[in-house]
C-alpha cells in the first residue's frame, strides 16, 4: 500500500473476549469529542449531548466518544465516532492537525482521577469539534439535545451526565472561556 489512507483497520477488531482480556492488562486509547455549534465569530453557542442508557439501566447525557482502532489516525477516529453518533451529514470541522484540549485518564478504581470506567484503564484525548450539518442520534443514542453552555454547565454540576462526561464537558467549557 503506497497511500497511508488505504491502511486496513477493520481486520484489527478484537472479539469481545479479546477486548475483555486486553482491558484487564493494558490501557486502551479513546477519543472524546464535545460537538458544538459556533456563530460567525467562532463563539460556541450550543453543545450537543447524547442521551444514552448505561449497562446498569441508568440514563444520562454523554458526549461523542470511542476507541481508536489499530493503525487509525486520531483525526480519522474522531470523524468515525462523530459520524457513528451524530450521523453521516454532521459535517464535523476537524482540524488538519488536531490537538486535544485535555487528556483524561480513566481508572477502574473510583477516586484515582475524576474519570472512572469500571471496565478498564483507558486514556482519552478530548477535543472540541464544531459540526456544521444536520445531526441525528445514531446507534444506541436515545436522543440528541443542543444546549447552551450555561445549560451544559448546570447539567454537569447536577450530575445529569453519565460517568465522567460531566467532567469532560466542564473541561471543554473552561477551554472556551466559560466560567465553571
Amino acid at each position: 500500500m503506497d497511500d497511508l489512507t488505504d491502511v486496513e483497520t477493520t481486520a484489527a477488531w478484537l472479539s469481545r473476549e479479546e477486548l475483555d482480556s486486553a482491558r484487564e492488562r493494558l490501557p486502551i486509547l479513546y477519543v472524546h469529542a464535545v460537538p458544538v455549534r459556533v456563530d460567525d465569530r467562532g463563539i460556541v453557542t450550543r453543545i450537543a449531548l447524547l442521551l444514552r442508557a448505561d449497562d446498569e439501566g441508568g440514563i444520562g447525557q454523554e458526549v461523542v466518544g470511542g476507541r481508536v482502532l489499530y493503525h487509525e489516525k486520531i483525526r480519522d477516529a474522531l470523524a468515525r465516532h462523530i459520524e457513528n453518533d451524530l450521523g453521516p451529514v454532521a459535517l464535523p470541522r476537524i482540524p488538519v492537525s488536531p490537538h486535544p484540549i485535555a487528556v483524561a485518564q480513566f481508572f477502574p478504581t473510583p477516586g484515582v482521577t475524576p474519570y472512572h470506567d469500571p471496565r478498564q484503564h483507558a486514556v482519552s484525548l478530548v477535543y472540541i469539534v464544531a459540526v456544521m450539518g444536520d445531526c441525528r442520534p445514531q446507534q444506541d443514542a436515545l436522543d440528541l439535545s443542543w444546549v447552551t453552555p450555561e445549560e451544559a454547565a448546570d447539567m454537569s454540576m447536577r450530575g445529569e451526565m453519565s460517568g465522567s462526561h460531566g467532567v469532560l464537558v466542564r473541561q471543554a467549557l473552561a477551554h472556551i472561556g466559560f466560567p465553571v
